[in-house]
């Protein structure tokens, strides 16, 4: 009797049947223990998490309070935790699964007979990602009435290095989960295919083809249902071209395909450059995120920014080079995004020349070209250039790499021509046994290059020009800077930095990273821009730029120094201007600045402490503080030294919705600091504090948005 009902069980399940067999749950993890599982090594922890571990984003769609999870003590720990034997009696195997993405390293296992018969791993191999657990699924209707055994394995180390799994079920209802390879095709008609985005939505790898051939791959966060902003791609270069998004993995209930729009704007802009947390005077792409600034060069009458950005995701990824021009270096005009990721990898930062002499051949009808140098961060990490002949149209070189890999890692190639041996210099980060160096290379075509020395002790994203000393034109000396703006001066003999300061303090406030100067400027300046780290939660853009930097080199008591100074282009965005008459101020004294009312703001005052302790600006609830008996300025608590200079203190402040750069003894403190302004509070107030100050000069200018045109 027992084994006719054993086979009339048997037959439910496989055979033809009115009604689905209930679900088997072969592990819930609710418990506090993974008995009757075995566990080895150190991954799984003493029992099943309870969401995110120390050190672990926040980890969601696991079912219940309990799941595995192999970060226990990070993503450096191994192990292996498997169930008891069991018999397959459902046409499916239904999981929850999340983490790191490693056939061979990370997986949850079907082993039958000691086999692996079936294997999943997880979404996320890049920076970033989402711990999010994703329902998958394995057919076994083959596999009826084996016996079987589960195993977990986490045999990675390092980023991602570890996996997430919940709620595994036998079922004869397959479990709506992921389908591959889904595709939507598009005529291009218009400028932009806009992408429907989810902020910490799993990432989907998105390729768009182009008449059948992959042009180009991005990891994006695709929105399944209701988007939270829309990414436009770009795709007027083919227009009447049949073009294809192809996703990798997309859930069955997912509508991001039959979301795309195809527009020739982008879809919910209208208040593009209005947006709350907009910079309204620092440059911020229209839509995603951007870090370091790029290839900046005055080209055919235009400034030239380039910078690192991820036009399909509020954080870091994708690395493309986006690209922005500006006639005055205030009002700037986004263009299509450039040096689109390749098989050699996503482009990370670089630098650009003008080819005044063409030793590149690139140029063409006598018109120098205009030359990019980038890192191709894949696996060799390997150096390249592209080159354009109107700054709008750019083409890899075919030679590509210029460059091959020294260490795993090395970046950056910063370029410019050194006139009195008549040839290129290339710098380079590159790590040498732990070491941070820049190496430096030579070419007479920048298309060969030859190793001639390296410095060590900057680390990042190196800029490297030759300056006058203020009031010494004949005396110039080379500036070398890393990506923290620490500097050192020296000289340069075309293939040898000698330096003859210590290591000297860039900027001194916080977030400021990666600056970089415009090559070929036409008055001969040396402007810096910064990636500002200005978060901006909530928008469908992330970071900015700082606002354009004039760099000079001064003499001083401990000799020679650079100062950062507001180009004065800035001043075209003064709307109205207050000038203070000079006063002496002390406490319990009326606020000198008590009828003003401002959003955007620039304030220059020059003023003697006296006998006051404190001279304090407070800039829409910033405090701007200037400490006269340690002679420091702060903004928001953050402290820098900034002396006084023939017993005055001359201070710029430039307030933004995004936060403040202030300027303090002639240059020689340079103090950012980004923080979100509330958008009522547009009061400024000026007071002293334990004694009298004396205001020679003071102005505060109300500034317009740089993104409206006059």
């Amino acid at each position: 009797m027992r084994h006719l009902l054993k086979t009339t069980a048997l037959l439910a399940t496989f055979g033809p049947r009115a009604f689905a067999a209930p679900e088997i749950v072969l592990a819930d993890f609710e418990k506090s223990t993974y008995e009757p599982w075995s566990v080895t090594g150190e991954a799984f922890g003493p029992g099943p998490a309870q969401g995110a571990l120390p050190g672990q984003m926040g980890v969601d769609g696991f079912h219940g309070k309990g799941l595995v999870n192999t970060f226990s003590n990070g993503d450096d720990t191994t192990g292996t935790l498997t169930s008891p034997e069991f018999r397959i009696e459902r046409k499916f195997i239904g999981f929850l699964l999340g983490g790191g993405k490693n056939e061979q390293a990370l997986a949850l296992q079907l082993l039958v007979d000691g086999k692996v018969v079936r294997s999943a791993t997880g979404t996320n191999n890049q920076p970033g990602g989402s711990e999010t657990l994703q329902q998958d699924s394995w057919d076994v209707s083959d596999l009826a009435g084996k016996k079987a055994v589960l195993k977990i394995v986490d045999d990675a180390k390092g980023g991602w290095g570890h996996l997430t799994v919940d709620h595994i079920v036998q079922t004869d209802t397959r479990p709506k989960g992921m389908v591959s390879g889904a595709e939507r095709s598009f005529a291009a008609t218009t400028r932009y295919l806009n992408i429907p985005i989810k902020n910490g939505a799993p990432k989907r790898v998105v390729t768009l083809l182009v008449d059948g051939k992959p042009v180009v791959r991005n990891d994006i966060e695709l929105a399944d249902g209701a988007a939270d902003w829309w990414a436009p791609m770009d795709v007027s270069e083919w227009k009447g071209k049949k073009l294809t998004l192809r996703v990798d993995k997309l859930h069955e209930d997912s509508k991001a395909l039959v979301a795309i729009d195809p527009a020739n704007e982008i879809k919910n802009s209208d208040n593009l450059y209005e947006e709350p947390l907009r910079g309204q005077f620092h440059f911020s792409p229209k839509r995603g995120w951007n870090n370091d600034p790029n290839g900046m060069v005055f080209y055919n009458g235009e400034y030239h920014l380039f910078f690192q950005h991820n036009p399909y995701g509020w954080g870091w990824g994708n690395m493309h080079w986006g690209h922005a021009v500006s006639k005055d270096l205030v009002h700037w005009e986004e263009l299509s995004p450039k040096l689109l990721p390749d098989d050699m990898g996503p482009m990370f930062s670089g630098g650009a020349v003008v080819d005044w002499k063409n030793t590149s051949g690139f140029g063409k009808d006598g018109k120098p070209p205009m030359v990019l140098f980038y890192t191709a961060s894949g696996n060799p990490t390997v150096q390249g250039m592209a080159y354009s002949n109107d700054g709008r149209h750019f083409t890899k070189y075919e030679g590509n790499p210029i460059l091959k890999e020294i260490t795993p890692g090395n970046r950056d190639p910063k370029v410019v021509w050194h006139e009195p041996t008549k040839q290129w210099v290339m710098l380079l980060w590159v790590e040498v046994d732990r070491a941070n160096t820049m190496q430096f290379f030579t070419s007479p075509n920048l298309k060969e290059w030859t190793f001639a020395s390296r410095t060590d002790g900057f680390f990042e994203c190196p800029e490297f020009f030759e300056a006058p000393m203020e009031g010494d034109e004949s005396n110039k000396k080379w500036v070398l800077m890393g990506a923290s703006s620490d500097y050192r001066i020296g000289s340069f003999d075309g293939k040898t930095f000698t330096p003859e300061t210590p290591m000297l303090p860039g900027q001194r406030g916080k977030d400021f990273y990666a600056a970089q100067a415009f090559t070929n400027e036409p008055d001969g300046r040396h402007i810096l821009i910064g990636w500002w780290r200005t978060e901006t939660r909530g928008m469908p853009f992330n970071q900015s730029m700082s606002i354009p930097l004039d760099l000079h080199l001064i003499k001083t008591a401990e000799g020679p120094r650079m100062t950062f100074t507001p180009v004065k282009e800035l001043e075209v965005l003064r709307a109205k201007s207050h000038r203070i008459q000079p006063l002496s101020l002390k406490p319990g004294d009326k606020n000198p600045l008590d009828e003003i009312r401002a959003e955007l703001v620039e304030v220059r005052a020059e003023f003697e402490p006296g006998d006051a302790d404190e001279v304090v600006f407070n800039i829409r609830d910033a405090m701007v503080i200037y400490d006269a008996k340690k002679q420091e300025l702060s903004v928001n608590g953050h402290r820098a030294p900034a002396p006084l200079i023939d017993g005055k203190q001359r201070l710029t402040i430039f307030c933004d919705r995004i936060g403040i750069e202030a300027f303090a003894s002639d240059g020689l403190c340079f103090l950012p600091l980004p923080f979100n302004t509330k958008g009522e509070n547009r009061r400024l107030y000026l007071e002293t504090r334990g004694g009298e100050a004396k205001i020679t000069s003071l102005e505060v200018h109300e500034l317009c948005s740089a993104w409206k045109k006059k």
